[in-house]
């Protein structure tokens, strides 16, 4: 049985990597890949999709979220959101 998001083809959740530890700054958040030694930092908007999606929410979800808590259109919100998605999991930080 496939669920509605997949048909609709909206990833779901986003997981961390065992060896990623994260943590909240003022700024946003760090995220320290353990293996590489190699640290990211997500200013805010960036963390509210992650938060989003780590919550359990799929890419819509995190959409709308970064539409009405930045006041952005849905369009560029989608567009930042799977930038954000696929440079993650491009890296190997996510699944």
């Amino acid at each position: 049985m496939t669920n509605l998001s997949q048909q609709k083809g909206t990833r779901m959740a986003l997981k961390f990597a065992a060896y990623v530890s994260t943590a909240e700054t003022d700024y946003g958040t760090v995220l320290l890949d353990e293996r590489a030694g190699e640290y990211w930092e997500l200013n805010p908007t960036g963390s509210l999709v992650v938060d989003t999606l780590m919550r359990g929410g799929d890419e819509a979800a995190a959409v709308a979220a970064l539409a009405d808590e930045f006041d952005i259109d849905l369009a560029r919100a989608k567009q930042d959101v799977e930038t954000l998605v696929k440079e993650l999991r491009a890296s190997g930080l996510a699944k």
